[in-house]
């Protein structure tokens, strides 16, 4: 009776590069698939990028044409509609700006006087007017007129200022009508600077209602 005999093969250098073919073959496999999206990526893109480009001198395509390329003449382009050829306007003789009323008035002392004839204050001196004019002379105020306005604020007890401010509670600033310290306000008077760009109109107002109704009379 024959006998067939079965023998294991034990050469593990034949096993290792049959393992390291089948791993090489795997990777080269994914390197493929790889390469393959990148070039499907690359076609799709290709036609995206040139179709975003006129030419090279503009930036390509643009979002909602019918705002970017206006109808109307630009601010600062020529205007073929008006004799000087510029699309800018010079506002209406007479135009007032939003939110400014006008204050026409010169900075010499006539001009002082005329608005102290002329201007009244709208407020009435209740205490709430009192309150805000309070706080606007604390922000404004204070650091040259002083708390009492006696002309002693910090700027010049410290020396930082060598000018002493005019007293608002002396015998001439009552003597005073409120358009005149209101055009002082607003123009400045002396060596105090115009505080009209700092302070709107009716602070100002305010301010020289609180002068009127607490300083002065507290210093009486």
């Amino acid at each position: 009776m024959n006998r067939v005999y079965f023998y294991r093969s034990s050469n593990r250098h034949e096993q290792n590069k049959h393992a390291d073919s089948i791993r090489e073959l795997t990777i080269n496999f994914i390197r493929m698939k790889v390469k393959n999206k990148f070039k499907i990526i690359l076609i799709l893109l290709i036609p995206v990028l040139v179709s975003c480009d006129r030419n090279r001198n503009t930036t390509g395509w643009d979002y909602f044409p019918d705002m970017f390329y206006s109808n109307a003449y630009e601010t600062y382009t020529p205007n073929p509609n008006f004799e000087d050829g510029l699309t800018m306007r010079m506002p209406v003789e007479g135009t007032i700006a939003m939110g400014t009323i006008p204050f026409d008035y010169g900075i010499d002392p006539e001009e002082r006087i005329r608005a102290g004839m002329e201007l009244v204050t709208p407020y009435i001196p209740d205490e709430e007017t009192l309150e805000k004019g309070k706080a606007l002379f604390t922000t404004f105020c204070v650091n040259c007129h002083g708390v009492s306005g006696a002309g002693d604020g910090y700027l010049y007890t410290s020396g930082k200022y060598l000018v002493k401010p005019r007293s608002l509670v002396n015998e001439n600033a009552i003597g005073l009508k409120d358009g005149e310290i209101f055009h002082s306000i607003s123009l400045g008077y002396g060596s105090m600077g115009a505080h009209a760009a700092q302070v709107r109109y009716n602070d100002r107002w305010l301010i020289v209602s609180y002068i009127r109704e607490v300083l002065q009379a507290e210093d009486n």
